[in-house]
């Protein structure tokens, strides 16, 4: 049995729609929701491992591509260099879940993991090279 997490990305218009519940019933998937980050009639973003026969996996990525689901595959982890960063708050810029925050009153980079889905923009943007992604 293969596992992958990966980090999905629902539109407005579809994230409302019971479109994982298929990955169950069509393409015989488990899924596990790590994060999730869902609201109606807003873009929603779910970290989730899913579990099944590879070439199942595969074909439920598709539909899921189909469906108008956008799909990232998720870091393992995510950790934030204190020493190096320089406390800009581009990377907070690009937290869709506000897992990445610049504290009001010492204007220091504040990392909630427990927020954080693994999309992995933080790292991206870091024009320093602070926020590191572990695979």
């Amino acid at each position: 049995m293969a596992k992958r997490k990966l980090v999905l990305t629902f539109p407005e218009d579809i994230v409302t729609k019971p479109i994982t519940y298929r990955l169950v019933k069509d393409y015989d998937l488990s899924f596990n929701i790590l994060r999730a980050e869902v609201t109606p009639d807003m873009e929603g973003k779910i970290l989730l491992e899913l579990s099944g026969d590879i070439p199942k996996i595969e074909e439920g990525i598709n539909y899921l591509q189909e469906s108008g689901v956008t799909i990232q595959e998720a870091a393992r982890d995510i950790t934030v260099d204190k020493k190096e960063c320089i406390h800009c708050g581009l990377c907070t810029s690009l937290c869709m879940t506000q897992s990445l925050t610049l504290d009001p009153e010492t204007k220091k980079l504040l990392f909630d993991k427990d927020k954080c889905i693994l999309c992995g923009l933080c790292s991206n943007s870091c024009p320093v090279d602070a926020i590191k992604l572990k695979m």
